[in-house]
Formats: C-alpha cells, sequence, structure tokens
C-alpha cells in the first residue's frame, strides 16, 4: 500500500471514529438542554409543559414509592405547580450522559426546595438515573426515572 493510500486509509478511519464521537456531543448537548428547559418550566410553574420531558409510557422508580406511570407523574407535578403556599424549584446536577445510539443514560443529582411550608425551606436531594429515548422528531425523551435515595 502507497503512503499516500495509507494516508487517506488513516484520515478515513479517523473520520469514522470521530463521528459517533460528534453524534455523541450533540445528543448529549440536546440532552441538557431539554433538562435545563424542563427545569425552567417547572420553576417558572408552567403546568402545561412540565409533562413534556417524558414518554407516554415513562415508568418511574422512586425508592420506597411504588412504581409510576405518565398520569401519576404528571399529576404530582402539576399538583405541586398549582399549590400557591408553597414555592418548589428544582436544580440538576449533571453527572454524566452516556449515549448508546437512539438511548442515553444520564446521571444526575436533583436537589428540590421546597419554601412556604409550616417547616420553612426544605431540601430534598434526589440522586437518580433518567434513560432517554430519542422521538422520532429528533427530540429525547424520559422513558425511565429511577430515584434511589
Amino acid at each position: 500500500m502507497g503512503a499516500g493510500l495509507r494516508m487517506a486509509a488513516l484520515a478515513a478511519l479517523l473520520l469514522v471514529g470521530a463521528a459517533p464521537a460528534a453524534a455523541d456531543d450533540a445528543a448529549q448537548a440536546e440532552i441538557r438542554a431539554a433538562l435545563a428547559q424542563w427545569t425552567a418550566d417547572f420553576n417558572a410553574r408552567n403546568a402545561g409543559t412540565v409533562c413534556d420531558i417524558f414518554e407516554p409510557d415513562v415508568v418511574a422508580d422512586i425508592r420506597t414509592e411504588p412504581e409510576q406511570n405518565y398520569r401519576i407523574v404528571c399529576d404530582r407535578l402539576k399538583r405541586a405547580l398549582s399549590d400557591r403556599a408553597r414555592a418548589y424549584t428544582y436544580s440538576s446536577d449533571i453527572k454524566e450522559i452516556l449515549v448508546f445510539g437512539d438511548v442515553a443514560v444520564v446521571r444526575l443529582v436533583w436537589t428540590l426546595t421546597i419554601a412556604g411550608g409550616a417547616e420553612g425551606e426544605v431540601k430534598s436531594i434526589e440522586t437518580g438515573m433518567d434513560l432517554f429515548r430519542r422521538q422520532a422528531d429528533g427530540s429525547w425523551k424520559i422513558m425511565r426515572w429511577m430515584a434511589y435515595n
């Protein structure tokens, strides 16, 4: 194999190797943006959009609670947002996002601050994992959600 052909083959291998990495980077950015949008919607009490991040067949596993579906998750979120006696604020710390084609695993810590109740300000820290799936329109939605503390 001539030097030129070897260089072309090497360049092709590098490009093939770089394509998945670039796709993973783009997917990670899209997922970060989806989580940021969800956080902004929740914190702004946008009950009409707060469930948009979930697939209709989402399953939520929250330690010490029964398995939850879309209706249960969304009802709970909307109930919290309609509670005018308390202010609920979420923030997240994304530890990592691993992308495997059209599925991604997000390891993160959510902090929920609840203000205005008789207890004063209360913080709840939930370490968890969200499994996202790329939708037909290219968006990413949560298909499984696990909070384990």
